[in-house]
């Protein structure tokens, strides 16, 4: 038995809940993870995993050998990365998870570049705007708009997301120009809603002219849960937006999208990388967050001084 292979099987049964998901990320069959656990468990003499039809839980045993066996595995990577070699060339798979307008706009385009310094780094990236499990889908890092709500999580704060009020002309010749947000609430006007996947409603928007400040909400015909069909909606003159400035700009020079209210302010959205605490950061892992952070700042760089919070969270 490689006695690495297993603890590395074994926490990623943990992380996963699943054998089979844990192969997946292994890249080995879900026979060769079940073996290596079960030689773990006999070399240990203790049962590490209880195991039912259903679902796999960690016994209490387990638990203890699970936070044992991660920062084992986290001192060989530093171990390994901190010859020259490695640590001038981060290597190895690295999966995130990215909303779909930031990869579309800004993350995809950039790639090339970073590929091009990190050639060695294998970039799982998923994209949506759906809140994700960070342990249970195995996910090294997500990025992410708006307050971190769970608290379990490290977080970095790596921009803040300029917001205005946008329509397209086709909706604006219908249903006319709206002269203070409250008609967005009280009146014939309509909203693409957008559902926040911690929740799955929309949210209200505070909005700001001198001392005056309101809570937005609207209502809507059509409201949708991923950031590109939101702008979708909006170009096909389905209702007024509330758009980040970057998914907004490729859109006004053209004319497909008209500034709203431009006497009001919003709140800028930040944006956060989070990864879970119990997690090594790797060389591949900061040399991405790092990468994002720089291209956050040339597109929505901070209000407020970036960093990192002791906890937080993300979708």
């Amino acid at each position: 038995m490689d006695r690495f292979d297993a603890m590395q099987a074994f926490v990623r049964v943990v992380e996963s809940g699943s054998f089979t998901k844990a192969a997946d990320t292994m890249h080995v069959s879900k026979t060769t993870v079940t073996q290596l656990v079960q030689q773990l468990e006999a070399r240990l003499r203790v049962k590490l995993l209880h195991r039912t039809t259903r679902r796999v839980q960690v016994t209490a045993d387990g638990a203890v050998y699970y936070e044992r066996a991660v920062r084992l595995l986290a001192d060989m990577d530093d171990a390994e990365t901190s010859l020259s070699s490695a640590s001038a060339a981060p290597r190895g798979r690295l999966r995130v998870d990215v909303p779909s307008p930031l990869a579309r706009l800004i993350l995809v385009p950039a790639l090339p570049e970073f590929h091009a310094q990190y050639p060695d780094i294998q970039l799982d990236m998923g994209v949506s705007d759906r809140m994700v499990d960070l342990i249970g889908d195995n996910v090294d890092c997500v990025v992410r708009g708006g307050e971190i709500q769970d608290q379990s999580l490290i977080a970095r704060r790596v921009g803040d997301l300029q917001l205005g009020v946008y329509a397209a002309p086709s909706y604006l010749s219908r249903a006319g120009s709206p002269v203070h947000p409250h008609e967005l609430e009280n009146s014939h006007h309509r909203v693409v809603g957008f559902l926040w996947s911690r929740t799955g409603k929309t949210f209200p928007y505070a909005m700001r002219r001198g001392a005056e400040e309101i809570q937005v909400q609207g209502r809507y015909v059509l409201a949708v849960d991923d950031g590109n069909a939101y702008l979708a909606a909006g170009l096909a003159g389905m209702g007024v937006l509330w758009l980040p400035h970057y998914m907004a700009r490729p859109h006004l020079g053209s004319g497909e999208l008209v500034p709203l209210l431009e006497d009001w302010a919003l709140d800028p959205m930040p944006m956060y990388v989070a990864y879970p605490p119990n997690r090594h950061v790797s060389a591949k892992a900061r040399v991405f967050i790092d990468w994002v952070a720089t291209l956050m700042a040339k597109h929505a760089p901070p209000v407020r001084p970036p960093g990192k919070r002791p906890s937080g969270a993300a979708d």
